[in-house]
């Protein structure tokens, strides 16, 4: 698919009149469509939600976006909760995902009535012996070991990580759930990441299909809802074709008749999570080129590094580039475009063919909307930057400010010494 920027070279010239380079930047009109498609390829099932990623992007004007889209929040941390509270995302709209939670944070859950999916059999009693207040509807989350097998290709190893419970202590936690008080339960799993394969949700839907119609019969428990979590990726490679989200929606549908409503099912509901599918296309991280290097290879430094969008760094992971004002000129340089970390891997792109980058050119790094500015941190005091909304009517909203050396230093704020700094 060709890959083309939600921002010209005019706009951001005007826009950094106002907010300097580097910014990650959302396209509030791309947002609320993508969120209407996603409702609308699962609007055969009445229950269904979408349970926003908070993880992907943990801003609140974003969150109210999906909000008054729907959306709940899928919350895996005590500040996720609070977030999703002061937003106005409320009780049953939040589901808390955790894993090695701490007391307090389950603690806020329950107080926020949000919907807890319990990642490990032992948190049944730790829950039971911090909190206790055990509630009409909760869940589990299953892992069913071995490879996540998809057309022959094995697309991930569910037995490799960490997360939960298999079918024996699955069906454990809802026999002692059931003694507690628990009248409707949830099944929830995440087998494989960032797939770009409609297939992903319609296969991992019957696996979870099957299993809750065996532990209804086996436990006799009401299997309110169906999480089938994320991983619908998205295509950061121009040679990658997207997810149908469409034909996905059908596919679980499918599965849905097949499986369920045979077995007497068919009020189940069914959720997802699906933080990269809903932002990842539609945020950018804009830089602007400051240096340039000629060695033993052509290296263009931008304002902007690992700091601002750590995913290059972290797995290798490709995030395509456009130098704006030239998106049809002939890419016929190769750059390694580079921040400016004490650190090697600090590399947006290596041996990239690009057209010529000047110094004071723009550039576009695209998908960067889930798991960018989220990712960030502040190795070599690197400032975290802004975050702006180009909102449906065309101007430009500050939605996070840019950290100052200020904020860097606030934890020194009890020794004085930095009292003076701004």
């Amino acid at each position: 698919m060709e890959k083309k920027p939600f921002l010209t070279l005019q706009q951001v010239q005007e826009i950094t009149k106002t907010y300097p380079t580097p910014f990650h930047i959302y396209d509030e009109k791309a947002i609320r469509e993508n969120a209407r498609k996603v409702k609308k390829a699962f609007a055969w099932n009445p229950g269904y939600k979408e349970y926003f990623a908070v993880k992907a992007t943990p801003n609140p004007r974003l969150v109210q976006i999906l909000h008054e889209e729907g959306f709940g929040c899928d919350c895996s941390s005590l500040p996720e909760l609070q977030l999703s509270d002061v937003c106005g995302v409320k009780e049953h709209d939040i589901m808390f995902s955790s894993n090695v939670t701490p007391a307090e944070d389950y603690k806020l859950a329950s107080d926020l009535n949000a919907i807890i999916n319990f990642d490990d059999i032992t948190h049944l009693d730790f829950y039971d012996k911090v909190v206790g207040d055990w509630k009409e509807t909760m869940s589990c989350r299953f892992n069913p070991g071995g490879d996540f097998v998809l057309n022959n290709s094995i697309m991930d190893t569910p037995q490799e990580a960490k997360y939960g419970m298999t079918r024996e202590q699955l069906v454990e936690a809802f026999k002692y759930m059931k003694q507690k008080g628990v009248k409707h339960f949830g099944i929830h799993a995440f087998l494989a990441s960032n797939t770009v394969a409609n297939e992903y949700y319609p296969a991992l839907a019957r696996i979870l299909f099957q299993l809750a119609v065996d532990v209804q019969k086996e436990t006799g428990v009401h299997i309110a809802f169906i999480n089938l979590s994320g991983g619908v990726g998205i295509p950061y490679r121009p040679s990658q074709e997207p997810n149908d989200i469409m034909a996905i929606g059908e596919g679980v549908h499918q599965a849905y008749d097949e499986v369920l409503v045979p077995a007497g099912m068919d009020d189940v509901a069914i959720y997802t999570e699906m933080g990269r599918f809903i932002l990842g296309p539609y945020g950018a991280l804009v830089a602007q080129c400051i240096h340039q290097k000629h060695t033993y290879k052509e290296y263009a430094g931008l304002d902007a590094c690992a700091a601002n969008l750590m995913r290059p760094a972290m797995y290798g992971a490709y995030h395509h580039i456009t130098v704006l004002g030239k998106e049809n000129a002939l890419c016929d340089h190769t750059y390694d475009v580079t921040g400016g970390l004490c650190e090697n891997n600090d590399k947006f792109a290596v041996d990239r063919n690009l057209p010529q980058i000047d110094i004071g050119d723009y550039v576009y790094i695209h998908d960067t909307g889930a798991h960018g500015f989220s990712m960030g941190y502040n190795y070599n005091a690197k400032l975290r930057s802004a975050e702006l909304l180009l909102c449906e009517d065309g101007s430009v909203e500050m939605i996070r400010r840019a950290e100052t050396p200020k904020d860097y230093f606030a934890t020194f704020d009890f020794t004085g010494l930095f009292d003076n700094i701004k």
